[in-house]
């Protein structure tokens, strides 16, 4: 599949000092991190962020600081979406897309809408966006799933609509979207542990959470697997996995924040209504983190 996407995206976690306010120099050294790590674009503003808890202020100064600091290296993803096309519109006036390549823009969550409905959801936020859409279909947050039809239409009719980040751990519907897909739509793993046998089906790649932590070892599984070298891929994942699992076992972005904070890369503040992980997660993060 040709894509403007391909490899390790990373959405970027949002570092808090102690009160919850944003650690912007905290945020800035996750930025080198991760692309001295060898991460081929950053996601900005995702759900690994927090972003419902960032005031609008707040999402503005995020995207400034990581467009700043990447200054050039990498593309930069920006998410925005949200249940109400209007206000999905309305906030595409608030950020500068001048360093923007793509939105990654969710499915509209509690309304719970029809399929017809996520199809008018997206021609409405499509024909005004000033940069592609990715669509994000993670139906374990947003109550909705974008069935495998939907997404085919879409990919077929909306000029605009580029690809999907596909959360739904539903491998049959993923395989379907891949195997019907026009060559130029992206379907790139939104799950971690998935991002191995998705791209052996075809997949473009992970917008991962791991690789906050872990940018060097998630991008070179990547890189493997786009060679076709499977069997040293499959080692990474292996070798990955329990890494994985610690990581979504308490919660996201909680767990990724535990293993960045045993890392001494950032403080270990999540905000309401999210809480840390329970003692022992993090005592098993440790242990992870010193077998590996």
């Amino acid at each position: 599949m040709k894509s403007i996407l391909s490899g390790t995206g990373v959405a970027l976690v949002t570092p808090f000092k102690e009160d919850w306010s944003i650690d912007f120099v905290g945020l800035a050294n996750m930025v080198d991190y991760v692309i001295e790590g060898g991460v081929d674009y950053l996601v900005a503003l995702g759900t690994t962020a927090e972003t419902p808890t960032l005031s609008f202020a707040e999402r503005k100064q995020v995207l400034e600081t990581i467009v700043e600091q990447t200054n050039r290296r990498v593309p930069i993803v920006v998410g925005i979406g949200c249940n109400n096309p209007i206000e999905v519109k309305e906030q595409f006036h608030l950020f500068d897309f001048s360093q923007i390549i793509a939105i990654l823009s969710v499915t509209p969550y509690y309304n719970r809408p029809q399929q017809r409905g996520l199809i008018s959801h997206y021609e409405s936020i499509s024909s005004q966006s000033p940069r592609p859409i990715i669509l994000y279909n993670v139906p374990s947050r947003t109550g909705v799933n974008i069935e495998a039809e939907t997404t085919l239409y879409m990919a077929n009719t909306l000029s605009n609509v580029i690809g999907i980040k596909e959360a739904s751990g539903n491998i049959g519907q993923i395989m379907h979207i891949m195997q019907h897909c026009p060559e130029n739509f992206s379907v790139i793993s939104g799950d971690d542990a998935l991002t191995l046998a998705l791209m052996a089906c075809g997949a473009n790649g992970v917008i991962s959470v791991v690789a906050n932590a872990f940018p060097s070892a998630v991008a070179n599984l990547v890189k493997l697997a786009k060679k076709g070298d499977f069997e040293k891929a499959r080692q990474m994942h292996y070798r990955l996995l329990d890494i994985v699992n610690a990581c979504f076992m308490d919660g996201n972005p909680s767990g990724i924040k535990a293993f960045l904070y045993k890392q001494g890369l950032i403080n270990y503040q999540v905000r309401l209504p999210l809480s840390t992980v329970k003692d022992t997660t993090l005592d098993l993060i440790e242990k992870l983190l010193k077998q590996w």
